[in-house]
């Protein structure tokens, strides 16, 4: 099942290309792909992502909506 995120919409809005986020992330282009089609990805995956947009870890609900990284997770 797909996760609800909106990663193309604020990569767009920053006028990234899909290569420059998976640059920015250190992820493939594949990856970012993906994602922008709601696929599930690793928790550190989203870390790299949000970060890479621009956003503080706290603001994770903006990128990956409803999303709970499980701050106490090990």
């Amino acid at each position: 099942m797909g996760n609800k995120n909106s990663v193309r919409k604020i990569r767009e809005s920053k006028m990234m290309s899909k290569a420059e986020l998976a640059r920015k992330a250190n992820v493939t282009v594949q990856t970012i792909d993906r994602i922008e089609k709601g696929n599930n990805c690793r928790l550190d995956t989203k870390r790299k992502i949000i970060l890479a947009l621009g956003y503080k870890l706290g603001d994770r609900s903006k990128v990956f909506l409803g999303d709970d990284l499980g701050e106490n997770s090990k």
